[in-house]
Protein backbone atom coordinates (compact mmCIF):
# COMPACT_ATOMS: atom_id res chain seq x y z
CA UNK A 1 0.00 0.00 0.00
CA UNK A 2 1.29 3.02 -1.00
CA UNK A 3 0.75 6.50 0.60
CA UNK A 4 1.43 9.74 -0.01
CA UNK A 5 5.39 9.98 1.06
CA UNK A 6 5.64 7.58 -1.95
CA UNK A 7 6.33 4.68 0.86
CA UNK A 8 5.32 1.25 0.55
CA UNK A 9 4.66 -0.26 4.35
CA UNK A 10 2.44 -3.62 4.96
CA UNK A 11 -0.98 -3.45 6.16
CA UNK A 12 -2.34 -3.47 9.79
CA UNK A 13 -4.58 -5.83 11.11
CA UNK A 14 -6.47 -3.90 13.14
CA UNK A 15 -9.97 -4.30 14.44
CA UNK A 16 -10.73 -0.89 13.23
CA UNK A 17 -9.53 -1.99 9.45
CA UNK A 18 -12.74 -0.81 8.71
CA UNK A 19 -12.80 3.07 9.36
CA UNK A 20 -9.06 3.09 7.29
CA UNK A 21 -11.02 1.70 4.78
CA UNK A 22 -13.03 5.33 4.47
CA UNK A 23 -10.04 7.20 3.89
CA UNK A 24 -10.09 9.44 1.01
CA UNK A 25 -6.06 8.23 -0.15
CA UNK A 26 -4.10 5.38 0.91
CA UNK A 27 -2.80 5.25 4.40
CA UNK A 28 1.05 3.85 5.39
CA UNK A 29 -0.29 1.40 8.11
CA UNK A 30 2.64 -0.82 10.41
CA UNK A 31 2.68 -4.19 10.16
CA UNK A 32 1.34 -5.99 13.34
CA UNK A 33 -1.39 -4.63 15.66
CA UNK A 34 0.13 -3.23 18.70
CA UNK A 35 -0.87 -2.65 22.53
CA UNK A 36 0.14 -1.00 26.03
CA UNK A 37 1.71 -5.14 26.72
CA UNK A 38 3.90 -5.29 23.81
CA UNK A 39 7.45 -6.42 24.80
CA UNK A 40 10.25 -4.11 23.76
CA UNK A 41 11.65 -6.71 21.59
CA UNK A 42 8.13 -6.96 19.61
CA UNK A 43 8.15 -3.05 19.40
CA UNK A 44 12.00 -2.83 17.62
CA UNK A 45 11.21 -5.72 15.51
CA UNK A 46 7.88 -3.50 13.78
CA UNK A 47 10.19 -0.25 13.89
CA UNK A 48 12.77 -2.46 12.15
CA UNK A 49 10.03 -2.87 9.44
CA UNK A 50 8.74 0.40 9.42
CA UNK A 51 12.17 2.01 8.84
CA UNK A 52 12.84 -0.19 6.14
CA UNK A 53 9.62 0.33 4.28
CA UNK A 54 10.18 3.84 4.53
CA UNK A 55 14.32 4.52 3.86
CA UNK A 56 14.80 1.38 2.29
CA UNK A 57 18.06 -0.40 3.14
CA UNK A 58 19.48 3.01 4.20
CA UNK A 59 21.58 2.58 7.59
CA UNK A 60 20.19 4.41 10.70
CA UNK A 61 22.31 5.36 13.50
CA UNK A 62 21.06 6.36 16.84
CA UNK A 63 21.86 9.50 17.88
CA UNK A 64 21.55 11.67 21.59
CA UNK A 65 23.38 14.76 19.65
CA UNK A 66 21.59 15.36 16.09
CA UNK A 67 17.85 15.02 17.21
CA UNK A 68 16.02 14.74 20.05
CA UNK A 69 11.83 14.08 20.74
CA UNK A 70 10.13 15.64 23.91
CA UNK A 71 7.01 14.65 24.34
CA UNK A 72 4.69 13.70 27.28
CA UNK A 73 5.43 10.12 28.73
CA UNK A 74 1.51 9.74 29.40
CA UNK A 75 -0.63 12.27 26.95
CA UNK A 76 -3.32 13.95 28.74
CA UNK A 77 -5.42 14.34 25.21
CA UNK A 78 -4.42 11.62 22.56
CA UNK A 79 -5.76 13.39 19.95
CA UNK A 80 -3.83 16.96 20.70
CA UNK A 81 -0.40 15.52 21.82
CA UNK A 82 2.69 18.49 22.03
CA UNK A 83 5.97 17.65 20.22
CA UNK A 84 9.03 18.88 20.19
CA UNK A 85 12.02 17.89 18.20
CA UNK A 86 15.37 19.89 18.29
CA UNK A 87 18.10 19.45 16.40
CA UNK A 88 21.03 22.03 17.61
CA UNK A 89 23.65 21.35 15.27
CA UNK A 90 23.02 24.31 12.72
CA UNK A 91 23.57 23.47 9.31
CA UNK A 92 23.80 20.17 9.36
CA UNK A 93 19.94 18.88 9.34
CA UNK A 94 18.24 18.57 6.12
CA UNK A 95 15.24 16.75 6.81
CA UNK A 96 13.44 15.46 9.77
CA UNK A 97 10.76 12.26 9.75
CA UNK A 98 8.46 11.72 12.56
CA UNK A 99 7.33 8.62 12.32
CA UNK A 100 4.76 7.15 15.51
CA UNK A 101 5.13 3.68 15.35
CA UNK A 102 1.66 2.39 16.45
CA UNK A 103 -0.37 4.63 14.29
CA UNK A 104 -2.72 3.63 11.76
CA UNK A 105 -0.80 6.16 9.67
CA UNK A 106 2.83 5.57 11.59
CA UNK A 107 4.42 7.93 8.58
CA UNK A 108 3.56 11.15 10.20
CA UNK A 109 5.23 14.12 8.84
CA UNK A 110 8.27 15.36 7.21
CA UNK A 111 10.02 18.58 7.00
CA UNK A 112 12.14 19.38 4.28
CA UNK A 113 14.38 22.44 5.62
CA UNK A 114 15.14 25.28 2.77
CA UNK A 115 18.23 27.80 3.43
CA UNK A 116 16.33 30.43 5.28
CA UNK A 117 15.44 27.29 8.11
CA UNK A 118 16.48 27.50 11.55
CA UNK A 119 15.65 23.95 12.11
CA UNK A 120 17.27 23.90 16.14
CA UNK A 121 13.70 22.93 17.43
CA UNK A 122 10.73 22.38 15.57
CA UNK A 123 7.07 21.65 17.79
CA UNK A 124 3.73 20.89 16.14
CA UNK A 125 0.79 18.41 17.80
CA UNK A 126 -0.10 15.12 16.95
CA UNK A 127 -2.56 12.40 17.16
CA UNK A 128 -1.41 9.44 19.19
CA UNK A 129 -3.73 5.90 18.96
CA UNK A 130 -1.89 3.28 21.36
CA UNK A 131 0.96 3.29 22.99
CA UNK A 132 3.89 3.59 21.32
CA UNK A 133 7.48 4.13 20.46
CA UNK A 134 8.08 7.54 18.18
CA UNK A 135 11.03 8.33 16.00
CA UNK A 136 12.46 11.22 15.15
CA UNK A 137 14.82 10.80 11.46
CA UNK A 138 17.28 13.29 10.42
CA UNK A 139 18.71 12.97 7.29
CA UNK A 140 22.47 15.24 7.40
CA UNK A 141 23.33 17.36 4.29
CA UNK A 142 25.82 14.65 3.31
CA UNK A 143 22.59 12.10 3.03
CA UNK A 144 23.00 9.97 6.44
CA UNK A 145 20.24 9.09 8.54
CA UNK A 146 19.79 9.21 12.40
CA UNK A 147 17.18 8.15 15.03
CA UNK A 148 15.72 9.55 18.46
CA UNK A 149 13.32 7.60 19.92
CA UNK A 150 10.49 7.85 22.53
CA UNK A 151 7.97 6.11 24.62
CA UNK A 152 4.41 7.59 24.78
CA UNK A 153 1.66 6.49 26.52
CA UNK A 154 -2.05 7.50 24.61
CA UNK A 155 -5.01 5.78 23.18
CA UNK A 156 -7.63 6.76 20.74
CA UNK A 157 -6.00 9.69 19.67
CA UNK A 158 -6.87 9.03 15.91
CA UNK A 159 -10.35 8.18 16.07
CA UNK A 160 -11.13 10.84 19.04
CA UNK A 161 -14.56 13.10 17.73
CA UNK A 162 -13.85 16.84 17.41
CA UNK A 163 -16.61 17.70 19.41
CA UNK A 164 -18.70 19.26 16.78
CA UNK A 165 -20.15 19.01 13.59
CA UNK A 166 -18.16 18.41 10.33
CA UNK A 167 -19.90 21.38 9.37
CA UNK A 168 -19.10 23.09 12.06
CA UNK A 169 -15.00 21.99 12.21
CA UNK A 170 -14.66 23.07 8.12
CA UNK A 171 -16.01 26.36 8.81
CA UNK A 172 -12.89 29.09 7.84
CA UNK A 173 -11.25 25.71 6.04
CA UNK A 174 -7.47 26.93 5.62
CA UNK A 175 -7.55 30.41 7.77
CA UNK A 176 -4.12 31.21 8.65
CA UNK A 177 -2.57 33.32 11.36
CA UNK A 178 0.95 33.76 12.48
CA UNK A 179 2.78 35.09 15.30
CA UNK A 180 6.30 36.38 15.66
CA UNK A 181 8.81 36.36 18.56
CA UNK A 182 10.39 39.45 19.06
CA UNK A 183 13.47 39.70 16.32
CA UNK A 184 17.12 40.47 17.46
CA UNK A 185 19.67 41.66 15.13
CA UNK A 186 21.33 38.96 13.24
CA UNK A 187 19.86 36.39 14.89
CA UNK A 188 16.67 33.80 13.59
CA UNK A 189 13.03 34.76 14.11
CA UNK A 190 10.76 32.06 16.05
CA UNK A 191 7.36 32.04 14.79
CA UNK A 192 4.27 30.21 15.24
CA UNK A 193 1.67 29.16 12.53
CA UNK A 194 -1.93 28.67 12.79
CA UNK A 195 -4.08 26.62 10.60
CA UNK A 196 -7.77 26.23 10.64
CA UNK A 197 -8.08 22.78 8.99
CA UNK A 198 -10.11 19.99 10.90
CA UNK A 199 -7.55 17.27 9.72
CA UNK A 200 -10.36 14.31 9.79
CA UNK A 201 -8.51 11.13 9.98
CA UNK A 202 -11.04 9.31 8.23
CA UNK A 203 -11.45 7.19 11.96
CA UNK A 204 -13.89 9.72 13.44
CA UNK A 205 -17.59 9.08 13.46
CA UNK A 206 -20.22 11.45 12.89
CA UNK A 207 -21.98 12.08 16.37
CA UNK A 208 -25.09 12.64 13.78
CA UNK A 209 -25.35 10.23 11.24
CA UNK A 210 -22.69 7.15 12.86
CA UNK A 211 -21.02 7.42 9.17
CA UNK A 212 -17.03 7.70 9.20
CA UNK A 213 -16.23 11.37 8.31
CA UNK A 214 -14.44 10.84 4.81
CA UNK A 215 -10.63 11.71 5.64
CA UNK A 216 -9.42 15.08 4.84
CA UNK A 217 -5.72 16.34 5.97
CA UNK A 218 -3.37 18.65 5.21
CA UNK A 219 -1.00 17.09 3.25
CA UNK A 220 1.31 19.63 1.95
CA UNK A 221 2.37 22.84 3.71
CA UNK A 222 5.01 25.08 2.47
CA UNK A 223 6.49 28.28 4.35
CA UNK A 224 8.94 30.48 2.57
CA UNK A 225 11.18 33.63 3.52
CA UNK A 226 10.62 36.15 0.59
CA UNK A 227 12.20 33.62 -2.56
CA UNK A 228 13.93 31.19 0.02
CA UNK A 229 12.23 28.05 1.91
CA UNK A 230 11.82 28.02 5.59
CA UNK A 231 10.49 24.03 4.91
CA UNK A 232 8.08 22.08 3.06
CA UNK A 233 5.59 19.87 5.56
CA UNK A 234 4.37 16.45 4.05
CA UNK A 235 1.94 15.67 6.28
CA UNK A 236 -0.85 12.72 6.73
CA UNK A 237 -3.62 11.90 9.15
CA UNK A 238 -1.25 11.94 12.54
CA UNK A 239 -1.17 15.54 12.57
CA UNK A 240 -3.78 16.82 14.69
CA UNK A 241 -7.08 19.12 13.95
CA UNK A 242 -6.24 22.67 13.52
CA UNK A 243 -2.25 22.46 12.88
CA UNK A 244 -0.23 24.78 15.09
CA UNK A 245 3.75 24.66 13.87
CA UNK A 246 6.30 26.51 16.08
CA UNK A 247 9.86 27.00 14.03
CA UNK A 248 12.63 29.99 13.07
CA UNK A 249 13.60 31.30 9.88
CA UNK A 250 16.32 33.63 9.07
CA UNK A 251 14.81 36.78 8.15
CA UNK A 252 15.34 38.69 4.99
CA UNK A 253 13.09 41.63 5.41
CA UNK A 254 10.55 40.23 2.98
CA UNK A 255 6.99 38.62 3.88
CA UNK A 256 6.80 35.09 4.83
CA UNK A 257 4.53 33.23 2.37
CA UNK A 258 2.60 30.44 3.44
CA UNK A 259 0.82 27.80 0.95
CA UNK A 260 -1.57 25.24 2.12
CA UNK A 261 -3.04 21.79 -0.33
CA UNK A 262 -5.00 19.26 1.90
CA UNK A 263 -6.06 15.42 0.38
CA UNK A 264 -9.22 16.73 -1.56
CA UNK A 265 -7.90 19.34 -3.51
CA UNK A 266 -7.76 22.45 -1.21
CA UNK A 267 -5.60 25.17 -1.66
CA UNK A 268 -4.91 28.15 0.64
CA UNK A 269 -2.10 31.01 -0.04
CA UNK A 270 -1.34 33.26 2.86
CA UNK A 271 1.39 36.28 3.78
CA UNK A 272 2.81 37.59 6.35
CA UNK A 273 4.90 40.31 7.49
CA UNK A 274 7.33 39.69 10.33
CA UNK A 275 8.34 42.34 12.74
CA UNK A 276 11.66 44.26 12.07
CA UNK A 277 15.01 43.98 14.74
CA UNK A 278 14.73 45.60 18.00
CA UNK A 279 17.92 46.85 19.63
Amino acid sequence: MMNRFGKTIPTLALGLALATTTLAGPLVVAAQAAGASDTDQERAARWQEIAKSIFGDRQIAQTDSLVKIDAPARALDAALVPITLTMPKDGQIKAVSLIIDDNPAPYAAKFEFGPAADPAELKLRVRVNNYTDMHAVVETQDGKLYEAKQFVKASGGCSAPMGMSDEEAMKGMGDMRMKFADAQPGKPVEATLMVRHPNFSGMQMNQVTRDFTPARYIDKLTVSAGDQKVFTMTGDISISSNPVINFAFKPDGKPIQVAASDNQGGRWQHSFNPPGPTN
